[in-house]
């Protein structure tokens, strides 16, 4: 296994929903380079529904970028994973954050732990597996590639996992009729959660957070969870496509990330807890004018409270016919990120089942530990 590289991390807005000037802007300075670029998680201004184009419309973009910037082929370009969560609901503000490599000869030297990013596409996911141990398992294979290629042998070490995942469509379901099989759910939106969930549990075995899991407790025992991983999932591929995010000692760099769990949507402490284990030293009672612009970015998974009722107070989210839960929840708990990091431009994505406690979610954060 060859030593990862050192990490540069940015984020850039988006201006509008076909945008990619922060990309351009970050390369013609010289900030990063378009060929090292191994990741980007963003954050677009769509439904977040299953069509939600406004995800390939932002995936286009910076794809082309990538082409025209640098010497990759169209083909090529196309195996950088980007990650696209849509709906900017609330203050929540569209954005990206971009991942490259640096020269090792270029990075602050240093051997405490350093940000590493290893990535890696899961085999193909059949639409009659979305929803049971076939998709667990192939996640769960595609998280431990991933690792490796990260450099990462302890499953402690690993603080984030994104994931973008195959959902079920009119198209995919009738494939898996024509074949013979059934399929989890006809629902599609519904399968949104289903294939977010099924993929959170993938990664919690594959990183030991569960032993095991069995068909009937997908979706049904939500006690099993992963407390890194961040599920997206959509229409734009029938691969997991997976980034696994922790920290490695010795490769150099400026930037670490931490994790923690929010209980719920309203727990403000959780991101702290996230932010200082990213190694921020911060006071007992903090104030986003603590972080000193060291913080790059603080990635959310949220998810309603199964029982409708937060801190013990009812809420009516899972009643409300007008406007689905989704997008409520995702507005609630932008505002609370915001409000911490003081900064609108966070990543926020909703549907988190077996991805941090009911009613709650996991948090990454990532700071810039500066030059020392």
């Amino acid at each position: 296994m060859s030593k990862p590289l050192p990490i540069e991390v940015r984020k850039v807005p988006i201006k509008n929903v076909s945008d990619a000037s922060g990309l351009e802007e970050l390369i013609d300075s010289g900030v990063i380079e378009a060929d090292r670029i191994i990741a980007i998680i963003g954050k677009t201004e769509g439904n977040g529904g299953v069509n939600d184009y406004t995800r390939i419309i932002a995936d286009r973009a910076f794809r082309e970028v990538l082409i025209n910037k640098g010497t990759r082929s169209a083909a090529d370009a196309m195996q950088v994973p980007i990650v696209w969560s849509g709906g900017t609901d609330g203050v929540i503000s569209p954005h990206a954050t971009i991942f490259a490599t640096i020269d090792p000869a270029k990075a602050v030297q240093t051997d405490e732990p350093r940000i590493s990013v290893g990535f890696a596409m899961s085999e193909a996911i059949l639409p009659e597996e979305i929803g049971y141990m076939g998709m667990v398992n192939k996640v769960a294979a595609g998280v431990k590639i991933a690792m490796e290629r990260a450099g990462i042998t302890d499953p402690k070490d690993v603080h984030y996992v994104q994931t973008k995942t195959p959902l079920l469509t009119v198209h995919t379901i009738r494939d898996a009729h024509a074949r013979g099989s059934e399929v989890w759910t006809e629902h599609t939106h519904e399968s949104m959660d289903l294939s977010n969930g099924t993929t959170g549990l993938g990664i919690a075995l594959a990183l030991g957070e569960i032993k095991s899991v069995t068909d009937p407790e997908i979706m049904k025992n939500l006690e099993l969870f992963s407390q890194v991983a961040s599920c997206s999932s959509g229409v734009e591929l029938d691969q997991a496509q997976i980034v696994v995010v922790g920290n490695v000692r010795g490769i150099g760099g400026r930037y670490r990330i931490g994790h923690s769990v929010m209980e719920d949507a309203l727990d403000a402490d959780g991101i702290w807890a996230a932010i200082r284990d990213a190694g921020m030293e911060l006071p007992q009672r903090p104030h986003f004018s603590d972080l000193k612009g060291r913080l790059v970015n603080v990635f959310l998974k949220c998810e309603v409270s199964p029982g409708g009722v937060v801190r013990g107070r009812r809420n009516a989210m899972l009643d409300d016919s007008d406007v689905h839960w989704h997008r409520q929840i995702k507005a609630t708990v932008g505002g609370v990120a915001a409000a911490v990091t003081g900064d609108p431009a966070v990543f926020v994505s909703v549907s988190a089942a077996h991805q941090g406690p009911p009613g709650g979610g996991p948090v990454a954060a990532i700071v810039d530990m500066g030059t020392n």
